[in-house]
């Protein structure tokens, strides 16, 4: 059997890093050909480095000094600079690419894999939100293959069915730790607090968003584009135990839910080999034992994130809402903003953007509203400090 060549760019993230624990325990199946990093933690990145051999030449890090260390600890030179993951891309043969990086940052990446004709394993949802429709036209059909355990899970259950007989899409949440709070109790929320989710371990901006609900929102755009659906039909519903990761029901009534213990293993698992299951990929859920299941309505009030993100998601612009929540999440982390404001300002660059257009023609275009929506954010967030 041909072992699948995979080059991971996010490696030390939670997602790159369960990555590599599927990969090492399916060697037969799978082969580590290159690793991308920030490189916060250089160490970590020699550490992977060295357990799948891996030469100097086929990891990139963001950062130069990171990156220095990383070269004189393997003996070579490093592919350095905020560019170097879309560099590893170009000049590392792989059969897949996931891409586990942080933020819009992943735009490059995304794109070089799919120029490349590569499997995109796709975790980094931002860089499809911001890309939007000009990325999805850019793609061939089943090139991008999604990460997102909502995502994977709504990929399974649409095979339950073909694709007019779909009616609609369900969205599971989890809530976030503020579940049941009023927009008045969130306004001293900490993030410390909002770093403290209640079911899954993610990296810091990951936490916050699930937080404020607008990672549902990013994902709810994603759907729209990886299943070509409308935003209306799209439900989202808040199910505390994520168990269902998400559903897909069809035009003659019938539900089909996508149910596994809260872990990543699964997905990651299912894009590396898409569409072939990993045998022992996670514990399955074990039925002898007594378990509750709870949905709830989203409470759009205190939680406005997701229904601005329908709002972009029917006017193509998820570029602006992502921009201004990466800002406005920056200025919460640092102490300069409470956390409501953190969706006041999104909401408030979307109102004062002019781009209604849906359509992106060039990565230029994308950045320049990118940038247009980041300066706007920046002017908001200087007006509620002041």
């Amino acid at each position: 059997m041909t072992k699948k060549r995979i080059l991971i760019l996010g490696s030390t993230g939670s997602i790159g890093t369960q990555a590599l624990e599927v990969i090492a325990d399916n060697p037969a199946k799978f082969e580590v050909v290159g690793i991308a990093a920030g490189g916060s933690n250089p160490q970590q990145i020699i550490d992977q480095a060295r357990a799948v051999n891996l030469s100097a030449d086929h990891i990139a890090v963001a950062r130069p000094e990171s990156a220095r260390i990383v070269g004189e600890a393997l003996g070579g030179s490093v592919i350095s600079g905020p560019d170097s993951a879309e560099q590893l891309v170009r000049s590392v043969p792989a059969d897949t690419v996931l891409n586990g990086l942080v933020g819009s940052m992943g735009l490059a990446a995304t794109l070089a894999t799919i120029e490349a004709g590569q499997y995109l394993a796709l975790a980094n949802k931002e860089s499809l939100v911001a890309g939007g429709t000009f990325v999805m036209g850019l793609a061939k059909p089943g090139q991008i293959v999604p990460v997102d355990s909502e995502h994977s899970a709504m990929a399974q259950a649409l095979q339950s069915g073909t694709r007019s007989e779909l009616a609609r899409l369900v969205l599971t949440a989890s809530g976030g730790p503020f579940r049941g709070w009023t927009r008045e109790q969130m306004w001293e929320v900490t993030p410390e607090q909002a770093a403290q989710h209640p079911t899954w371990s993610m990296g810091q901006m990951n936490t916050l968003n699930s937080a404020t609900l607008v990672n549902k929102g990013l994902e709810l755009i994603e759907a729209t584009l990886l299943f070509d659906i409308a935003p209306e039909l799209i439900d989202v519903t808040v199910h505390p135990q994520s168990i269902v990761h998400s559903m897909a029901t069809f035009v003659d009534g019938c539900t089909m839910a996508q149910a596994s213990p809260p872990s990543m293993k699964l997905p990651i698992s299912l894009a590396l080999d898409w569409p072939n299951r990993v045998p022992g990929a996670q514990p399955a859920l074990d039925f002898s034992q007594a378990m509750d299941w709870r949905f709830e309505p989203l409470d759009n009030g205190a939680f406005p994130a997701v229904e601005l993100a329908r709002q972009a998601a029917r006017e193509g612009t998820g570029v602006i809402y992502n921009a201004a929540n990466e800002e406005a999440a920056e200025a919460f982390l640092a102490g300069r903003i409470h956390f409501p404001e953190i969706v006041d300002t999104v909401e408030h660059v979307m109102l004062k953007s002019s781009v209604r257009s849906g359509v992106m023609s060039s990565v230029d275009n994308i950045l320049a509203v990118e940038r247009q929506a980041r300066a706007d954010a920046q002017a908001r967030l200087q007006e509620i400090q002041s």
